[in-house]
């Protein structure tokens, strides 16, 4: 076991399925009675929330439901890694269990983890979903049986978690296509690796688009999808693409696929220093390659240690009966080599940044107040704050 600063172990990061099914004092077996019947959808018709209001009246606990926060969580990625911290800090300091459920990005899996968490009586859910369709029956069952759901974008959920998308991929689009103006001449051959397949995510995508038409040499070679959301998609994609292209000036995606993207350039040997390597999420080992100074010249920042520090307070304060956001922005902030320093600082103290209202407005704004009485009204549209 690796003991670490903040006082929590690597090991208690994962939990296997059969840890979590005997902590939930389930078998592998384990039928799942009563939870066959569709339930019954929230708020489907997309509508803008207000700003959230702390001071809103607390309502009823719930009932019959342990103190348990579990996250089930899509894969081992950095940035998933730090929204698990962020949950586990929030949960020891609110006197909560806490146990992770690893899907290893097996849809199925994480139906099965959800659906016998609520048949446990676990109170508190965040999910980082894989297959949204095959997920939200579960997740909608949790809800009805009381417990608090936390979801990273996608519905249905109790408080949805997003990023104002558009403006996250426009903020990386921006950053690119200053770079291809003035070290590039003007020219780029670009490739995207996309999420559009993930209709929450594609607005990103739409973002870095618009910056990159601003610059008439930006030439966008490969628009695309990687298989999944990992260092080994971002290889595997990038391997494909130098197929047909042996030169690539920028890269933009997510930080992981990314990185991977990165590892099949240096393998090719067609890694540069002047290319524009960038992503999304704030990954610590892009951290890493930018102080380098080689080709991953910027990342966007969305703080998971310090969002899932707030989605586990969110999640405390449910079962104490207060009243939590329905919507929570986690606002982009561009890093580059010379502003890292504070963003890890930030990011290794989550619960000062949320203690601390300046420092917290930087990451996150709150919308809309739900509590458990008012559960049946969850948000089961795909809310953004960008909605008009």
């Amino acid at each position: 076991m690796t003991a670490r600063a903040d006082g929590l172990s690597e090991t208690s990061m994962i939990v296997s399925r059969r840890t979590l099914l005997g902590a939930l004092g389930l078998s592998a077996l384990t039928a799942a009675p009563g939870l066959a019947q569709e339930p019954a959808r929230g708020l489907t018709t997309p509508k803008v929330l207000p700003a959230f209001d702390p001071g809103a009246p607390a309502c009823s606990p719930p009932k019959g439901l342990t103190r348990t926060l579990l996250f089930a969580q899509d894969n081992q990625r950095d940035f998933m890694k730090g929204a698990a911290r962020g949950l586990e800090l929030a949960a020891r300091d609110r006197g909560l269990a806490f146990e992770v459920a690893l899907a290893d990005n097996d849809p199925a899996a994480m139906v099965r983890h959800v659906r016998r968490a609520t048949e446990a009586g676990v109170g508190a859910l965040v999910t980082a979903p894989i297959d949204v369709a095959t997920l939200a029956p579960a997740v909608r069952q949790f809800i009805a049986r009381g417990g608090y759901v936390g979801s990273i974008v996608p519905p249905p959920a109790t408080t949805i978690l997003n990023a104002p998308q558009r403006a996250t991929g426009k903020a990386l689009g921006d950053a690119a296509a200053d770079y291809i103006r003035t070290h590039l001449k003007g020219e780029a051959r670009v490739v995207l690796l996309t999420h559009d397949t993930n209709q929450f995510l594609a607005q990103r995508f739409v973002g870095m688009r618009a910056a990159l038409k601003a610059v008439p040499g930006a030439r966008i070679v490969a628009d695309i999808s990687p298989r999944t959301v990992d260092k080994e998609g971002g290889y595997a994609m990038m391997r494909t693409i130098l197929l047909a292209h042996s030169r690539i000036d920028v890269v933009l995606g997510a930080d992981t696929v990314v990185l991977g993207a990165l590892a099949a350039l240096r393998e090719a040997g067609l890694a540069r220093d002047d290319q524009f390597l960038g992503g999304i999420d704030g990954e610590p080992e892009a951290l890493a390659e930018m102080r380098k100074g080689g080709p991953y010249k910027a990342t966007v920042s969305l703080a998971s240690p310090i969002f899932g520090y707030a989605l586990g307070q969110h999640a405390a304060d449910w079962l104490d009966g207060r009243s939590v956001p329905q919507g929570l922005d986690i606002l982009p902030s561009l890093l580059l080599p010379q502003t890292i320093a504070r963003f890890e600082r930030d990011a290794a103290d989550p619960g000062a940044v949320y203690r601390d209202p300046a420092r917290r407005d930087v990451y996150l704004k709150a919308y809309g107040n739900a509590c458990h009485d008012t559960r049946d009204a969850f948000i089961d549209f795909g809310w953004s704050s960008e909605l008009k």
